[in-house]
């Protein structure tokens, strides 16, 4: 009777009280949400009125308010402050959701009902668009099937549901058991005298009695490799990222091969000849064929850049690179042949001072909302910070929670999420939030940033306004409820202004100083900025392509050891592995295994076309200023999924996306050709 989530929350945007939630409590609103969801959907298939728009597909879509509500607090907790309770209590509720789900898609009465209103036609707009999709959801989760597929299906879900979750838990654990300890800061040299400091007290958190403990980031490439001057010390933590996974009781390859095959039988019982060409069929990609040209394309260009790089490379080292030497020669060319010291500019590019004098500068510029942090609102963990948004006319837009650094139970990478959504038909506010992994600070120092880490910002933000702007009546179809590879489409946009002249020139000062970026710091980053994107792009190509050999298999297909099926699959595609790994392997490739991208990690350079093209239409209408701010939120932004996106997109426009401009971005227009 106490638990917080079995009611609409009473704090400010419905704002969960996270300060008072329990494990337990989650549990328990997940089990009393499934039951009144249940009990709806059963008042739908029992009525005997004829099936309406209002009384089916409408009513069907506001089912659950309790179940949603649990899910989506409990979404942002669990990969964002798994503690063991927490984790304890994933398995039990991915589980819950899991048979649920069946429950609902399979259920025989109410997919013959919202057939009924989808062929009576007669729908216009947003009801006609949540008519559609509904549907096809249904058809793909097997709504089709006979009672002996049904019942496959159940068991197939359930299955491959346990073994995520279970890749999810000795992931995370794996990725904490091979954070590198150092026994002698002489080790840590050419990382800055707070990192050191930090790196010395996640030792002492982590239970070592002294030394320095460099925690590992998810992708392949860690950061500090390139600034670690001893190579031994680079070599060590190279080879702990990307052996995570493959021993031991962490390894993760056995579960990742598992779901992939379980996912490659539910395919064939659905009627598609792999995953991904079921995956596919919801996305704006027309089709599996259409993203695998597209991939081969661009890996010919990308490896001759990649292997350009490694020349220049190796004539500054004086000999080959190795793999965990890259990082570091890279820097040392951006150093000695552009001038420009990532390292050295950290002190310019301080956490708060980004966050709101440039991720929250070119939202106030672009759309005139505002920022208000706020104290008084509960939260999961001290480190994470709430902002109200206000819109351009001062009213309240909805709250954006950042959660910035990393620790020992948040899941590796960065990401967003909503807790809730801004559709109206339950009259909520968007409450969305921000997180990333960057390294806390020691006491009393400042948190200071990458220009990677700066860019990471600004894209995931990008996120947040998609959700923050979201403006349609049903939570289905609102803000990023849009196809997987639509989604990255507005957060790399918002990229675009890390280095807008007037909004770097006040952001990008020098945490002690409160000066400027030296005198032409900028021009030479812009000059360099091609430096990098021949290994950048390979890397991004090889893990897409990696994936979709993954969700290729054919029903029944056998791909045997893990190691040699990865291996095959990125030589056969055109990489060296030894020389250039994919940004995600196997064995720590959380995005699809355990983050819903299976078969959609291309949808980055998919999106990608998208996102070059609109910044050549900010170019080319005057850059960032509140009229191209106003037409982009409320041509896309805004429209969620209410509509084709890609219709949106050729809206605003005006004309399908041109890929020159990602060629030339990326450094690839001359390779291709």
């Amino acid at each position: 009777m106490n638990n917080p989530l079995l009611s609409a929350s009473q704090l400010p945007f419905e704002m969960p009280a996270f300060d008072t939630l329990t494990a337990r409590d989650y549990v328990d609103a997940v089990r009393a949400g499934i039951a009144e969801q249940l009990a709806a959907i059963d008042a739908i298939t029992s009525s005997n009125e004829d099936p309406t728009f209002a009384n089916t597909t409408e009513a069907f879509e506001a089912s659950g308010e309790t179940l949603r509500r649990a899910v989506m607090a409990f979404s942002n907790v669990k990969p964002s402050h798994g503690t063991p309770d927490i984790v304890d209590a994933d398995g039990g509720i991915q589980a819950l959701l899991t048979e649920h789900g069946d429950a609902l898609h399979l259920n025989g009465a109410l997919y013959a009902r919202l057939e009924a209103v989808d062929s009576a036609g007669g729908l216009e707009g947003e009801q006609e668009r949540l008519s559609g999709e509904t549907l096809r959801a249904f058809r793909r989760a097997g709504a089709g099937l006979d009672a002996a597929g049904k019942a496959r299906l159940r068991g197939l879900n359930a299955e491959i549901s346990a073994l995520s979750t279970r890749y999810s838990t000795a992931l995370l654990a794996g990725m904490n058991d091979a954070a590198v300890l150092f026994g002698d800061a002489a080790e840590l040299d050419g990382l800055s005298e707070a990192e050191i400091a930090s790196a010395a007290r996640a030792a002492t958190q982590a239970g070592h009695d002294g030394g320095y403990l460099l925690t590992l980031v998810l992708p392949t490439h860690q950061p500090a490799l390139a600034r670690l001057e001893n190579a031994a010390s680079r070599r060590r933590l190279f080879e702990a990222s990307i052996g995570r996974g493959q021993d031991g009781q962490h390894r993760t390859l056995d579960l990742a091969a598992s779901m992939a095959r379980l996912r490659a039988e539910r395919a064939g019982l659905l009627g598609y000849p792999n995953h991904a060409a079921s995956v596919l069929e919801a996305q704006t990609a027309p089709s599996l064929e259409a993203v695998r040209e597209r991939l081969a394309a661009l890996v010919p260009p990308a490896v001759a850049n990649a292997a350009t790089e490694a020349a220049v490379m190796a004539e500054v080292a004086g000999g080959v690179v190795a793999p965990w030497d890259r990082a570091y020669f890279s820097a040392r060319v951006h150093r000695e042949r552009y001038a420009v010291d990532a390292a050295a500019l950290k002190p310019w590019f301080e956490l708060d001072r980004v966050i709101h004098g440039g991720v929250f500068a070119a939202a106030t510029r672009l759309y005139g909302i505002g920022f208000t942090e706020r104290h008084d609102l509960p939260v999961y963990h001290p480190d994470v910070r709430v902002w109200e948004v206000s819109d351009a006319d001062g009213s309240a837009l909805g709250l954006f929670l950042g959660d910035y650094f990393a620790r020992p139970t948040k899941a590796g990478g960065a990401w967003m999420n909503s807790i809730r959504v801004g559709a109206s038909l339950f009259g909520e506010r968007p409450v969305v939030t921000n997180n990333l992994n960057i390294p806390a600070p020691a006491d009393g120092q400042p948190a200071l940033l990458t220009l990677d880490e700066v860019r990471t910002l600004f894209h995931e933000f990008g996120h947040a306004l998609h959700g923050l702007f979201a403006d349609g009546v049903y939570p289905s179809l609102a803000g990023t409820a849009v196809p997987r590879d639509f989604v990255e489409y507005p957060s790399q946009v918002n990229e675009m202004w890390q280095y807008d002249e007037e909004l770097i020139a006040g952001y990008a000062r020098h945490v002690e100083t409160g000066e400027a970026l030296p005198d032409g710091a900028l021009d030479r980053i812009h000059a360099a900025g091609l430096w990098g994107e021949g290994f950048a792009t390979t890397e991004y190509l090889a893990a897409a392509v990696l994936d979709l050999a993954w969700h290729s298999l054919a029903p029944g297909e056998d791909p045997g050891d893990p190691l040699e099926f990865e291996d095959r699959a990125l030589r056969e595609a055109g990489f060296d592995p030894d020389v250039v790994p994919p940004r995600y392997r196997t064995g720590y490739f959380k995005h699809i295994f355990d983050g819903g991208y299976s078969a959609g990690y291309y949808s980055y350079i998919w999106s990608e076309v998208l996102d070059a093209d609109t910044v050549e239409w900010f170019a080319e209408h005057g850059g960032g200023t509140r009229q191209n701010g106003d037409r982009f939120r409320a041509g896309l932004l805004a429209r969620g999924n209410t509509r084709d996106p890609l219709e949106s997109y050729e809206d605003f426009r005006g004309r399908p996306a041109r890929l020159e401009p990602l060629l030339v971005r990326r450094g690839l227009d001359a390779a291709a050709r």
